[in-house]
C-alpha cells in the first residue's frame, strides 16, 4: 500500500511519540515501583524496630515488677513463716493488677513455696526452669523468653494450659509439618533472687506472661506503628509472634475476619528466619494476602531460635498506587500522542508542501520544459535542494543542446560515410574491371619490351601505379562491404604475439625496441582473429612509421572497467599526433602521409571493425612525445 509522504510524516511523529512515551512509562512505572518497593521495605524495617522496642519494654515491665516485687519485706516474712497469708494476698493482688499470667515463690533450691495463680499445687521443683535456675546459680534479675510445656502451664491452671492448645490450621505457601496440634506455650519470663538481710540467696520469685492468645503486644504494635489505619476493609499494618513457625499472638485476619491464631508462617521465611537465623525483609504472603514484610528471630537465654517477631503493610495499597501511576503516565502519553497527531500534521504540511512543488517542476522538466524554475522562499535545505533542482535544469537543458549538436554531427557523419561508402563501392565496381584490364596489359607489354628499350621504364611506372590504384580500390571495396566478422574463443595475447611477428622483420622495426607486458594468465576474448590481427597490424605499421628511425614500442594487455573489459595498449615514441587531427584520424581517406604513401583507410576499417566487436579506439598523443592507441575489446564473462 502506498501512503503519501505527508501520512509517513505524521506516522513517523507519533511513531516516535508512541515510542518515547511508552519507554517513559515503562521507565517511569519501574522507577516508581521500585521506589514504592524500597519505600515500603525501608518503612517495615524501620516498623520491625518499633515492635522490637515494645516487644523489649514488655520484657522490661515484666522484669521490673518481679525485681521490685522480690525486694518488698512481707517476701522474706512470708518465706521466714510469718505473715504467711498476707504473702498470699499480695501476690495475688500484684499479679492481677500488673496483669501476670504467673506470679510464684520457690526457696533457695527452687522448691515452689507458693503459686499466686494456683494456690493449690506447690511444692514441685523449678530449678531446672532456665530463668530460674539461672536466677540461682547467678544470682541475679533473669528474663527473656522460652518455652513452657502443657504440664508447667497445668501447674499453674487448666486455663493457661489450655490458651497454649491450638489445632493447626492449613496454611497456603506454609512449610509442610507432621505436626497437627500444639500444646507447649510461649512465655516472657523474668526470676528476682530473694535475700534475707544478711544478703543471704533465701528464695526466688518468678513471673511472667503467656503470649499464646495474649494480644496487648501485637495489638500495642499495630496502634503505636500503624494507627490503625484501614485501607478498603482491611488493616494495612499488622504485627504478629510465632511460636516457632505457629502464630501465636496476631492481629492479621483470616477471611472470616477472626484473627488468624494456629496459621504457620510461608516455607521462604521459615528457612531463612527459623533455619538459617537471618531477618527476612521483603515480599511474603501471609494468610490470604501479599505483604511487605519484616521478620527477625525470637532468641531464648541459650541463643536456641524458638520464634518470630513480624511486622508487615498490606501490599495492595501500594499495588494500587503503582497501578494509578502507570494509568497516569498512559494518560499523558495518550494526550502526547493527539497533541502530536495534530503538531506533525501541520509540519507535515510545511514540510509537503516545497516537496510537491518540486514534485511538480520534476513532471514539467521531464515534459520538456528545461525553462521551468522552482522558486522557494524559506533559506532551508529544501530550498537548497530547490536551487540545487534549478541548477540541474539549467544543466540539463545545456547538456540537452550539446547532445542535439553532438546527435546532429554524428547523423551528418554517419550520412556522410554511408556516402563515401555507397560512392566508394560504386566508384570502386566502376574501375575495378578497366583497372584490371590496364594492369594485364601493362604487364604484357613490360614482358615483351627488352631492358635496353627506353620505353620500359614508363612501362614499369604504368604498372606500379596500377597496382596502387588497385589496392586504393581494395580499401575502398573492405570499407564499403562491413562484413561480418566470424567470431570464435580466442586468447587476446596470442592474437598480439601474432600481429607482431608478421610485422617485426620488416625494415620498419629494425632500429625499434618492443617491450611486451602481457597478462600473466590467458585473456579469452570473442572476436574474428583475422580482422583482430588487421586492427594491430596497422596500429603496429603506424606507430613504426610515426617513429622514423630508432625509437621505442611499448606494448599492453591489461584489465579494465572491473574485469569486463580487455584492453591492448601500444605507446610509441614517435613524433606525436597534432590535436585538431586526432577527431580526423578515423575519418576515410585522411592521412598525413606524403601522396602516394597510404590511402586513409586503415584506421577507418580498423574503426568500423572494432566497433563491429563491440569495443572502442581511444587515442592519446602528445607532439614530440609519442603516441598511445588503446583498443578495448570486452572479456568473456566467466573471466570477469
Amino acid at each position: 500500500m502506498r501512503l503519501a509522504y505527508r501520512s509517513k510524516l505524521v506516522i513517523s511523529f507519533l511513531v516516535v511519540v508512541l515510542l518515547t512515551g511508552f519507554i517513559a512509562t515503562l521507565v517511569g512505572e519501574r522507577l516508581i515501583s521500585r521506589g514504592i518497593i524500597q519505600q515500603a521495605q525501608d518503612k517495615v524495617r524501620i516498623d520491625l524496630n518499633s515492635a522490637r522496642e515494645i516487644y523489649q519494654r514488655q520484657l522490661k515491665q515484666v522484669e521490673d515488677v518481679v525485681r521490685f516485687t522480690a525486694k518488698r519485706f512481707f517476701i522474706t516474712e512470708g518465706i521466714a513463716g510469718e505473715g504467711f497469708e498476707k504473702l498470699r494476698e499480695e501476690l495475688k493482688r500484684i499479679r492481677e493488677g500488673e496483669d501476670l499470667d504467673i506470679l510464684t515463690i520457690a526457696d533457695k533450691n527452687g522448691n515452689v513455696i507458693h503459686r499466686a495463680r494456683n494456690p493449690a499445687v506447690s511444692g514441685d521443683n523449678q530449678s531446672g526452669d532456665e530463668i530460674v535456675g539461672t536466677t540461682m546459680s547467678k544470682g541475679r534479675v533473669t528474663v527473656g523468653t522460652l518455652i513452657v510445656t502443657r504440664e508447667e502451664l497445668l501447674k499453674e491452671g487448666d486455663d493457661l494450659a489450655n490458651r497454649a492448645y491450638m489445632e493447626i490450621i492449613h496454611t497456603p505457601r506454609a512449610k509442610p509439618q507432621p505436626a497437627r496440634i500444639e500444646t507447649n506455650g510461649m512465655m516472657i519470663k523474668a526470676a528476682a533472687p530473694i535475700r534475707d538481710e544478711g544478703g543471704n540467696l533465701i528464695g526466688v520469685l518468678y513471673g511472667g506472661k503467656l503470649l499464646n492468645r495474649s494480644y496487648d503486644i501485637v495489638d500495642k504494635v499495630k496502634e503505636t506503628v500503624y494507627q490503625d489505619q484501614v485501607y478498603e476493609g482491611k488493616d494495612i499494618g499488622t504485627a504478629t509472634i510465632f511460636q516457632s513457625d505457629l502464630r501465636i499472638s496476631t492481629n492479621v485476619r483470616q477471611e472470616d475476619g477472626d484473627r488468624a491464631i494456629a496459621t504457620r508462617v510461608s516455607a521462604e521465611v521459615y528457612d531463612q528466619v527459623l533455619v538459617n537465623g537471618r531477618p527476612w525483609i521483603g515480599r511474603a504472603f501471609v494468610v490470604n494476602n501479599w505483604y511487605y514484610t519484616a521478620y527477625e528471630p525470637i532468641k531464648n537465654l541459650q541463643q536456641d531460635i524458638i520464634g518470630i517477631l513480624y511486622v508487615g503493610i498490606l501490599e495492595e495499597k501500594y499495588e494500587d498506587m503503582r497501578w494509578r501511576t502507570l494509568w497516569m503516565f498512559l494518560g499523558i502519553t495518550f494526550f502526547g500522542i493527539l497533541i502530536a497527531a495534530v503538531v506533525s500534521y501541520f509540519l507535515a504540511n510545511r514540510v509537503v508542501q516545497p516537496i510537491q512543488h518540486l514534485v511538480y517542476a520534476s513532471k514539467k522538466i521531464a515534459g520538456g520544459d528545461l525553462d521551468y524554475k522552482v522558486a522557494l522562499k524559506a533559506k532551508d535545505e529544501l530550498s537548497a535542494l530547490g536551487e540545487a533542482f534549478n541548477s540541474m535544469a539549467s544543466s540539463l537543458k545545456d547538456r540537452d543542446e550539446q547532445l542535439k549538436e553532438r546527435a546532429t554531427q554524428t547523423i551528418m557523419k554517419s550520412e556522410r560515410l554511408a556516402t563515401i561508402g555507397q560512392l566508394a563501392a560504386g566508384v570502386a565496381h566502376e574501375i575495378n574491371n578497366p583497372l584490371g584490364g590496364i594492369l594485364s596489359y601493362s604487364h604484357l607489354i613490360l614482358e615483351d619490351t627488352e631492358e635496353e628499350d627506353s620505353r620500359r621504364q614508363n612501362l614499369e611506372k604504368i604498372v606500379v601505379q596500377a597496382t596502387r590504384c588497385r589496392e586504393i580500390v581494395k580499401g575502398l571495396l573492405d570499407f564499403a562491404r562491413q562484413t561480418e566478422p566470424e567470431m570464435s574463443l580466442a586468447d587476446i595475447n596470442g592474437i598480439l604475439n601474432e600481429s607482431l611477428a608478421l610485422v617485426e622483420q620488416q625494415a620498419l622495426f629494425h632500429n625499434i625496441n618492443v617491450t611486451k607486458h602481457l597478462s600473466p594468465a590467458p585473456l579469452n576474448v570473442m572476436v574474428d582473429t583475422s580482422q583482430i590481427q588487421q586492427v594491430f597490424i596497422n596500429i603496429l605499421i603506424n606507430a613504426a612509421e610515426s617513429i622514423e628511425g630508432q625509437g621505442e614500442l611499448v606494448l599492453r594487455v591489461s584489465k579494465i572497467r572491473d574485469g569486463s573489459f580487455v584492453q591492448v595498449e601500444f605507446t610509441d615514441t614517435g613524433s606525436g599526433i597534432p590535436e585538431e587531427n586526432i577527431e580526423k584520424l578515423f575519418d576515410p581517406f585522411f592521412t598525413t602521409k606524403e601522396t602516394g604513401h597510404g590511402t586513409g583507410l586503415g584506421l577507418a576499417i580498423s574503426y568500423g571493425i572494432i566497433e563491429q566487436h563491440k569495443g572502442s579506439i581511444e587515442v592519446k598523443s602528445q607532439i614530440g612525445v609519442g603516441t598511445t592507441f588503446r583498443v578495448n575489446l570486452p572479456l568473456q564473462k566467466e573471466q570477469n
